[in-house]
């Protein structure tokens, strides 16, 4: 296999099938590098996608990487790329089983990795009925007695938006509660309960929620819980390359999906919010932008 290219897209989940698409279309020699662990693997179905609500995620991505195959300027390379270094004239990515690749630009679509608290059932739920999001998720639970697993302003921020979904909220702050009093005051307003007592478990049957269990032995039967569990970057070559993170703790990138690096974008989960169709729009301008910027320093 050749090991130069005009472009490298680390990553093949939807952002990067998207940037592959318009680089495909574009005539550019264009690598994929991706090991098919994206995040959102353990979500049955994805919804807010025009053509595609309700499509299980693994058939979406099935469908665009075999859309994608068809343009011949478009290769795929099946592993985990590890290490990135800037040289005179290009950048290489190094694969776990180390492959060297180099390629005028770099696009990441690398995505995020999300740290699973330690709560007995969190895991099992995750992305099934421990939910993150309710335009992705919540007209499934709507109307349904809803727990929200969060403190402070994200508890905060939770149970004024999922008011719109259901009326049957308790927030469970798993410790001394951090809200503000004037949080406090406008979240009880709404019969909101705030329960401080932290969680032992979550009762589940095949990841749907049943109960949650606090640690003084106190049962609370809920069906759907939000949360939205701390992550990392999937990948750390960015940021070996130079790339700033914001205080999001999302690759910082302008309106054409452009890291502070010349010649290094970022597109999808990595650098926005958590969104199947908000990956694919990125992903195209990423692979857009790319293309155009290959052309004016040729013309």
């Amino acid at each position: 296999m050749d090991k130069s290219f005009e472009v490298i897209i680390v990553g093949g989940s939807y952002a990067g099938l998207s940037a592959a698409l318009a680089l495909g279309r574009s005539m550019r020699k264009t690598l994929v590098i991706d090991a098919g662990h994206p995040c959102n693997s353990p979500t049955p179905h994805s919804h807010n996608f025009l053509t595609q609500d309700g499509v299980r995620p693994t058939e979406i991505s099935s469908v665009a990487k075999s859309q994608v195959e068809q343009y011949d300027t478009v290769h795929f390379y099946n592993d985990f790329a590890i290490e990135g270094n800037k040289t005179t004239e290009d950048y290489t990515i190094q694969t776990q089983d180390g492959s060297i690749f180099s390629a005028q630009k770099l696009i990441f679509a690398t995505g995020l990795k999300d740290i699973m608290p330690e709560i007995e059932g969190f895991a099992d739920c995750w992305g099934k009925s421990v939910i993150h999001c309710p335009y992705c998720h919540g007209y499934e639970v709507r109307y349904k007695k809803t727990g929200i697993l969060a403190n402070g302003e994200k508890a905060n921020h939770y149970a004024t938006l999922i008011s719109n979904w259901t009326k049957d909220l308790t927030i469970f702050t798993n410790g001394p509660s951090t809200l503000t009093e004037d949080q406090t005051k406008r979240i009880t307003n709404h019969q909101i309960p705030i329960i401080q007592t932290p969680v032992k478990s979550i009762g589940q049957v095949d990841g749907q929620v049943q109960n949650i269990l606090l640690e003084d032995d106190s049962e609370h039967t809920i069906d759907a819980i939000y949360s939205g569990p701390d992550f990392v970057q999937h990948s750390n070559i960015p940021e070996q390359l130079g790339c700033e993170i914001n205080e999001h703790g999302l690759l910082e990138v302008d309106g054409f999906q452009m890291t502070n690096i010349p010649g290094i974008y970022a597109c999808g989960d990595n650098s926005t919010m958590r969104s199947v169709a908000l990956a694919v729009a990125s992903g195209t301008k990423a692979g857009v932008v790319v293309n155009k910027e290959l052309i004016e320093e040729v013309f």
